[in-house]
């Protein structure tokens, strides 16, 4: 686990093992994380669609949210954690980021 504040910089994918599929904004220490749990089968798959996407209000609004409410993921993970995008702001900060970066619902 890291303590450091997490700055989000791509959009990726995740399948879950039931076959639910959802767009998070993450970097390459979540992305790695997702790897590991793809591995272990905690989730079954995760796929980068977007690299560098534009620090705007709405990624920014969403880092805080993260880093408030969650602690990142250890190594010896046992279960994987979906972010909770149910508040309409939330999911407003998500929507926005994946419409600015010409990605499809």
């Amino acid at each position: 686990m890291t303590e450091q504040k997490q700055e989000l910089d791509l959009i990726e994918q995740i399948t879950l093992n039931d076959g639910t599929k959802y767009f998070d904004l993450a970097n390459i220490f979540l992305n790695g994380r997702a790897e590991l749990a793809a591995e272990k089968g905690l989730i079954k798959e995760v796929k980068i669609l977007k690299l560098n996407i534009p620090h705007s209000t709405a990624v920014e609004f969403y880092e805080k949210f993260i880093n408030e409410n969650y602690e990142m993921p250890s190594l010896d993970m046992k279960e994987w954690t979906v972010f909770d995008h149910s508040d309409p702001k939330v999911n407003k900060a998500i929507m926005d980021t994946l419409n600015a970066n010409n990605i499809e619902v």
